[in-house]
C-alpha cells in the first residue's frame, strides 16, 4: 500500500473511533439522565410543618419542581409567580413542589410570613446535588425542571422564571 492509502485508511478509522467515541458519550449521558429522573419518583423529603412529601404520589401527573432557599433574593421573587401557576393548573394535572436547599428553620420561619399553597419538601443542602443531576450544573439558585406525565423532562431554567414562562411550560404538559 502507498502511503496516500494508509492516511485515508487511519483518517477513516479516527473518524470511527471518535464517532463511537461520541455515541457511547451520548449514551452514558442520556443514561444518567434517565437514572436521575427515573429515581426522582423514590424520593422523599420531611415538609417543614411535619410529614413527607413523597414524590411517588405525584407519578404520573405533570410535575414543576422548584429549588430555592431563603436566603435567595430571586427565589423569593419567584415564590408568587409559582403559586400563582400551582392554583391556576392544579385543577388540570398539574403538580408544582418546592424543594428548599436550606436549614429547617429559616424555611419554618419564612413559610409563617410568606405562605404558598403548593407542597414544600426539606431537601436541605444535599438538594443541590439533586439539581445537579437534573441538570444543573452551577448548582446555583433558583432552578426549576418541568416533567411531563411521562417522567421526561421537558423544562430546565436556571434563574428566576417569569410567570408567562412558568404559564408556558404548564400549558404545553396538561
Amino acid at each position: 500500500m502507498n502511503r496516500r492509502t494508509w492516511l485515508i485508511g487511519g483518517a477513516a478509522a479516527l473518524g470511527g473511533a471518535a464517532g463511537l467515541g461520541w455515541q457511547l458519550w451520548g449514551e452514558r449521558q442520556e443514561s444518567a439522565l434517565h437514572a436521575a429522573t427515573g429515581g426522582i419518583w423514590t424520593l422523599r423529603f420531611p415538609r417543614p410543618q411535619g410529614g413527607e412529601l413523597v414524590l411517588a404520589q405525584l407519578r404520573g401527573a405533570p410535575l414543576l419542581l422548584n429549588f430555592w432557599a431563603t436566603w435567595c433574593p430571586p427565589c423569593v421573587r419567584e415564590m408568587p409567580a409559582l403559586d400563582r401557576v400551582h392554583r391556576e393548573f392544579a385543577p388540570r394535572g398539574l403538580a408544582v413542589v418546592g424543594l428548599a436547599i436550606d436549614a429547617p428553620t429559616p424555611v419554618r420561619e419564612f413559610l409563617v410570613r410568606t405562605p404558598v399553597g403548593y407542597p414544600i419538601g426539606l431537601a436541605g443542602f444535599e438538594g443541590t446535588e439533586l439539581s445537579r443531576r437534573l441538570g444543573n450544573d452551577r448548582g446555583a439558585l433558583p432552578f426549576s425542571v418541568l416533567f411531563g406525565a411521562d417522567g421526561a423532562i421537558r423544562q430546565r431554567k436556571l434563574g428566576e422564571a417569569t410567570e408567562d414562562d412558568l404559564r408556558t411550560w404548564a400549558r404545553s404538559v396538561v
